[in-house]
């Protein structure tokens, strides 16, 4: 006998949802992912005893979002430093000078790339608008003050040009300082990849910290790799306990481990941040994790020799903060939620907050092209839900998005219930339901399914479903993540009446 799909899939969840239950942590540990999601390439900084932290932003708009903790593994959201879109925004470097803080970050653009800079006088903002700083085709810019009192950025491929005094504009013609740490050629990597430098200055030595090895490719490429000198230009010394942090095999649970960035506690202690991919969901992107370091008797740093990044770990000192990262939105309030960003614009135009409710003005003609308003997922198994209500000739709903062309949702126009496929408009339900609708998609290890709800009437199930692993940068390029939200296309205005993220255990 042929069992129905529909069945299936509901069969799945609840097999799903019964053995998915989390493991009990005991009180003083933690485990990876601090932060669940695509958060990249991180960059922190302590002051005092408080930890800031942003991340690669890429496609997304606004961009640079500042985190703040107490204790390393907690942290809130507090704010963006870049409201505007400049490109695909990729590893920043967060620092404090003087009485300021600055964000060095790459931006690439169709045209090329090139490093820029915002500041503020406390993390929370406000921020500048963004200085660029005209150093083209190389990224990853890396600050650090030399000994001679002077500034200067670190960038890819081991390049160093000088700032001015302000940190606004580059002085001279960068050079190469740095070649790198020569891992074994049998190795298996995507490439050599010498990037994100970042620098500590402990014991009269400055540490450099780089990534090598390439983001993408096999699940070993990625490490975390450093080398020491008396000034920023070297000469150097590579650490014995290179890489500090790498995938051994593809075995593990963490793959492509890299792009680290240490800190030290107020009471002595030293952790490194770093990202990975979870193996079975690339298409999460590249989380943050944290690990302790140890200082050895040769003056050199490394992971803590009993220490395994996906097995419990004990907990910095210091209290949790309670603001988390809330990704469900009832359009309360007056201002854009922190979870929310544009895909490659940011136009404060297009929306606005009206009876508890989101209106969002259309756009494009889909997905692809509308710049949908998308938050990050931060587990694997979740379900998204809204209720809208379509005037003029838009079409609005859900979606997952990785990119334009790899996109899948379900929406409604004024013919009926649409659904999206790998972009294109693939199923149209021709009965027309009218101006409202409530709307669902769940995701459950990979395989999605969409369901709509007529005013007064009982959820249904949309006859086809998805299948979303493949949705992954090995397979369509870039490093992106699957994202969840909300899209208004055509002409005219969507109103949200509500937007729901939850967990599915």
């Amino acid at each position: 006998m042929k069992i129905p799909a529909r069945i299936l899939f509901f069969a799945l969840f609840a097999f799903t949802f019964k053995v998915g239950v989390s493991q009990q942590i005991k009180p003083g540990f933690y485990t990876n992912p601090i932060l669940a999601g695509d958060y990249p390439d991180p960059s922190v900084l302590r002051v005092n005893d408080d930890y800031y932290m942003t991340h690669s932003s890429m496609e997304f708009s606004p961009g640079l979002l500042i985190w703040h903790s107490k204790n390393l593994v907690n942290w809130e959201p507090i704010c963006y430093a870049l409201n505007e879109y400049l490109g695909s925004v990729w590893a920043p470097d967060f620092i404090r000078h003087g009485d300021l803080y600055y964000i060095y970050f790459p931006a690439v653009t169709k045209t090329g790339i090139s490093n820029w800079v915002v500041t503020a006088k406390n993390p929370a903002g406000p921020w500048s608008s963004p200085v660029d700083l005209n150093t083209i085709g190389l990224i990853d810019p890396g600050h650090v003050v030399g000994p001679d009192g002077k500034r200067y950025l670190h960038l890819s491929d081991g390049y160093l040009v000088q700032l001015s005094d302000d940190g606004l504009s580059v002085v001279g013609e960068k050079r190469k300082v740095y070649e790198g740490w020569k891992f074994p050629a049998d190795w298996l990597v995507e490439g050599f990849c010498l990037e994100s430098p970042k620098f500590t200055f402990h014991n009269g030595y400055y540490y450099l910290t780089v990534a090598e090895g390439g983001t993408a490719g096999p699940a070993t490429s990625h490490m975390v790799v450093s080398s020491r000198s008396k000034t920023p230009w070297g000469p150097w010394e590579h650490s014995p306990y290179n890489p500090i942090v790498h995938t051994q095999s593809a075995g593990e649970t963490w793959w492509s481990k890299g792009h680290g960035t240490l800190v030290s506690t107020p009471g002595g202690d030293w952790w490194i941040m770093y990202h990975a991919y979870k193996k079975g969901f690339y298409n999460m992107g590249r989380q943050t994790l944290i690990e302790p370091l140890e200082w050895t008797s040769d003056g050199w740093f490394r992971i803590k020799q009993d220490v395994k990044a996906d097995q419990p770990i004990p907990e910095p000192k210091g209290p949790a903060v309670s603001g988390a990262m809330q990704l469900s939105d009832n359009f309360s309030g007056k201002t854009l939620g922190l979870q929310w960003r544009f895909f490659k614009e940011f136009d404060a135009s297009r929306f606005k907050f009206d009876n508890n409710s989101l209106l969002l003005n259309a756009k494009g003609t889909s997905p692809k092209d509308c710049s949908p308003l998308l938050c990050i997922p931060s587990d694997e198994n979740y379900q998204i839900e809204t209720e809208i209500e379509l005037s003029g000739e838009a079409s609005g709903g859900l979606i997952l998005m990785y990119n334009e062309q790899m996109f899948t949702g379900i929406g409604l126009n004024k013919n009926g219930i649409i659904r999206y496929e790998r972009g294109t408009p693939l199923v149209l339900n021709p009965t027309p339901l009218g101006n409202k609708v409530k709307l669902r998609i769940r995701n459950i290890n990979h395989q999605v399914c969409y369901q709509f709800q007529k005013p007064g009437g009982n959820w249904e199930m949309f006859e086809a479903s998805s299948e979303v692993s493949s949705y992954n940068h090995n397979a369509f390029g870039g490093f992106m993540s699957l994202r969840a939200g909300i899209f208004s296309a055509g002409t005219g205005t969507v109103r949200f009446l509500y937007f729901t993220y939850s967990r599915i255990p």
